[in-house]
């Protein structure tokens, strides 16, 4: 899935800021900085995880990658200041709902570029008025019991 979604962004990615929410092991923030992306922010809540992540910064000698260890709501909650993301990564545990809530902080907290793409990861009977209404949905596969879509926001 990580390399069809790559191929998706292949023209996209050079250049672009990445928010990258429910980080884990930061493979698509990592992933998007290794093919040209300016900037990640990885957010991730699992503290034994943001520390494997700034391990791994260490290591590449990446300056490039942001960690902050909050919940992502607690993190879109706050407002992005100056800051507007290119390329969102979204990917949550699945049954939470957290789809819906962090679709429409992106939205209500002014988040995303114009344009911005975003990567939804998500079980397939994910509801429809999960994803803004002007939010194009121009990608979309499935494997097994997940979909995965990319959509850009519309003016």
């Amino acid at each position: 899935m990580r390399e069809t979604l790559f191929n998706w962004l292949q023209n996209n990615i050079r250049g672009a800021h990445c928010l990258d929410l429910f980080a884990g092991s930061g493979a698509l923030g990592l992933e998007a900085l290794s093919r040209g992306a300016t900037r990640a922010v990885l957010v991730e809540k699992s503290a034994t995880a943001t520390q494997q992540l700034e391990a791994h910064l260490r290591t590449l000698h990446c300056d490039d990658a942001v960690i902050v260890h909050l919940f992502a709501e607690q993190f879109l909650q706050r407002g992005p200041g100056d800051a507007r993301y290119d390329v969102v990564f979204l990917d949550p545990p699945f049954g939470e709902g957290l789809i819906a809530t962090c679709t429409k902080l992106l939205e209500e907290k002014n988040w995303l570029a114009p344009g911005a793409l975003i990567y939804l990861e998500s079980e397939q009977d994910l509801p429809a008025t999960d994803i803004p209404a002007h939010w194009h949905i121009d990608r979309e596969k499935t494997a097994g019991k997940i979909i995965y879509r990319l959509a850009t926001r519309q003016s």
